[in-house]
């Protein structure tokens, strides 16, 4: 019922979405750009783009950090090359703080980037781009990750929903809006995300419902362009019910999930055909949806070997280094793809293809995260582009319908 009409908001007919993410960008992530922090020493306590403008200082921190790095990681050289790989959208993750810092140390600056990247988008060859705007980082971070801007050891909740923090997202989402979701926009900019993985199991869910009410309200008022709800880390079709024709007639919503299999446990110890087991088990979780659902990031990682991955400072699970965790083998020369055997090729590609199987049977379809990173080989698509394990077509098969298999 409602696949066509996402279909038609995107202006691919019967396309799949395959995306990709252009994060590490105008919000500094350290495990994609280590070498920004590994510049100052530890001591200085600089673990996210929060600490880093507290640190240095606002004006300082812009001219000598951010600046220069949003010039250079982003080009329209690579919205080209992302087109040219045959992917139809980016998911731009920008922070609050782009456009109103309410009182907290962040550095301004990024909003005339996001600005360039829609043009970038337009003007992309072979073929033009879509977008989607995605509000990473809300104030006193809605999940206490470093990716929101701010991350929180202490006492380890996010402080969304504090104070006047849900207030101001949608003060900023009502810029994001103004800008964005006019339909002077919706040849390139397909949809608004209000906010980026909300920690649910750690916030007031009445409240996130309200707010998600309120900025679906925020974009309707001047537009029609899709609205995107993050799940939460909850599945897409608890959901169900919220923001429907039938719940005050709502049109064009989607839900967001994020598939990822390498923080905790459990999921790290998986063997490589366990990982493409428990995606294709998954499938059953994607299809129950009243809502658009799209797989919004995702990854081609079976371990958490990605320096920093799990926090500025931290170590790995997968070498037993983190919070007690057991060793289940060594990290080795997982981040250099230059030394991946073919065995691990082979692995990396069937955990991939067993993914875009599954996304694209059950969901309007995926965007990868990320599209380039520093030394993060098992993140990176140019890196595993240009090493044959990500399918090139986008649409190539190595191995076949793997969940077909399995099963």
């Amino acid at each position: 019922m409602h696949r066509s009409n996402w279909a038609k908001g995107l202006d691919f007919g019967s396309v799949v979405t395959r995306g990709v993410n252009i994060g590490g960008w105008l919000v500094l992530e350290p495990w994609i750009t280590p070498s920004i922090f590994q510049q100052f020493p530890e001591s200085d306590g600089i673990v996210d783009e929060y600490t880093l403008s507290k640190k240095l200082g606002n004006q300082t921190a812009h001219d000598q950090v951010l600046k220069p790095h949003w010039d250079s990681w982003v080009t329209q050289d690579d919205f080209n090359t992302i087109s040219s790989y045959g992917f139809n959208v980016v998911r731009i993750p920008i922070g609050y703080w782009a456009y109103a810092s309410y009182g907290e140390p962040f550095a301004s600056g990024a909003a005339p980037y996001l600005d360039k990247a829609i043009t970038w988008a337009r003007n992309a060859q072979p073929k033009p781009l879509k977008v989607i705007v995605d509000l990473h980082g809300a104030p006193l971070s809605q999940n206490g990750f470093d990716n929101s801007g701010q991350r929180i050891d202490s006492p380890g909740k996010p402080g969304w929903q504090g104070g006047d923090s849900v207030s101001q997202t949608l003060e900023v989402l009502q810029t994001l809006s103004s800008k964005y979701a006019t339909p002077a926009m919706q040849d390139v900019v397909v949809g608004i995300e209000l906010l980026n993985e909300p920690l649910s199991s750690d916030l007031d869910l009445d409240e996130l419902y309200n707010f998600y009410r309120s900025g679906f309200e925020t974009v309707r008022n001047v537009s029609d362009t899709t609205v995107v709800l993050q799940d939460g880390f909850r599945n897409a079709n608890t959901w169900n019910g919220f923001l429907t024709p039938k719940d005050g007639g709502a049109q064009h919503v989607a839900v967001d999930h994020h598939e990822y299999q390498v923080f905790n446990n459990w999921q790290v110890a998986l063997q490589p055909w366990e990982h493409r087991q428990h995606v294709c088990n998954d499938a059953v979780n994607y299809g129950g949806a009243d809502k658009w659902t799209l797989v919004g990031e995702w990854t081609a990682a079976m371990t958490d070997c990605a320096t920093w991955l799990n926090g500025y400072g931290t170590e790995s699970r997968f070498e037993g280094k983190f919070d007690g965790s057991p060793v289940i083998g060594s990290c080795g020369t997982v981040n250099d793809i230059a030394t991946w055997n073919q065995t691990f090729k082979d692995d990396t590609r069937g955990y991939i293809e067993a993914q875009m199987e599954v996304f694209e049977s059950t969901t309007r379809g995926w965007i990868f995260w990320n599209f380039k990173t520093e030394n993060a080989a098992e993140w990176d698509m140019y890196k595993l582009v240009d090493a044959g394990v990500f399918p090139q077509p986008l649409t190539e098969r190595k191995f076949g319908a793997i969940c077909t298999t399995i099963s």
